[in-house]
């Protein structure tokens, strides 16, 4: 498995491929982090379910990707938002909504990982990760 500088993206385009190639499931190497957004996506709706596989030095993560009684993908897109090469903060007020509320926003918040929001309603900013509709 190749080393990466972003995870997070690393681990949206797998998932971007595996919903293409109409895959049930796939494996991802397992950060505190990646655990986290995908247990969002998971209470969300935009994922079956997942496991966590202890396996070599890090582990992996099992994800049962979810589509919809027509075959068509649960999740349409997947955008990684903050970059290594250029970081995006947002204040709690400037959280955007997406697709008028049908989408989730992930930040990472001084309060952890959690949706755009629950974020506006804790009243904290952070770090715009990634959204999904």
């Amino acid at each position: 498995m190749a080393t990466t500088n972003d995870p997070i993206s690393d681990y949206l385009t797998r998932i971007r491929n595996a919903i293409q190639a109409r895959h049930e499931s796939l494996r991802i190497p397992r950060t505190k982090m990646l655990v986290r957004i995908t247990e969002i996506l998971k209470s969300e709706g935009y994922l079956n379910d997942f496991e966590t596989v202890e396996e070599g030095p890090q582990g992996t993560i099992v994800v049962h990707l979810r589509y919809l009684n027509d075959r068509s993908n649960a999740i349409r897109t997947l955008d990684r938002v903050s970059k290594p090469s250029r970081r995006r903060y947002v204040r709690s007020t400037e959280i955007p909504r997406i697709k008028n509320g049908l989408g989730i926003a992930i930040l990472s918040t001084s309060r952890g990982v959690m949706t755009g929001a629950a974020a506006r309603q804790a009243n904290v900013g952070g770090e715009l990760l990634c959204t999904v509709w």
